[in-house]
């Protein structure tokens, strides 16, 4: 499901944040990225992963990898791109194909 929430945006995230995946949820800053399907693919692609990972489990490694990418760099975008959950997520958008055909933890595989 899909919902547009400019307000959470302003409140808890960055300004370059346009979207965010929590199970079963996808949170738009706004409603224009409804047509955008490499991002709602990106999003989806975060599905898997939380579903894999139960979740809690997804959010935990999430931040502590974010964060000890941030101490290796000591910058914000670098650590999060870093982050093997974005950077299959980033690979991946493009590929209208990619869900059907993932194999399960893919994140850390290569």
């Amino acid at each position: 499901m899909i919902l547009v929430s400019p307000l959470l945006f302003k409140l808890f995230f960055r300004t370059s944040n346009r979207a965010f995946a929590f199970w079963p949820f996808i949170f738009l800053r706004d409603s224009d990225l409804k047509t955008n399907d490499r991002l709602i693919r990106h999003e989806r692609i975060h599905f898997k992963q939380q579903l894999e990972l139960l979740l809690v489990f997804f959010y935990l490694i999430y931040v502590i990898e974010f964060l000890v990418l941030w101490i290796q760099f000591r910058d914000w975008d670098k650590a999060y791109r870093s982050i093997s959950f974005e950077c299959e997520a980033y690979s991946h958008d493009q590929d209208a194909e990619y869900l059907t055909d993932r194999k399960p933890f893919a994140m850390w595989r290569k």
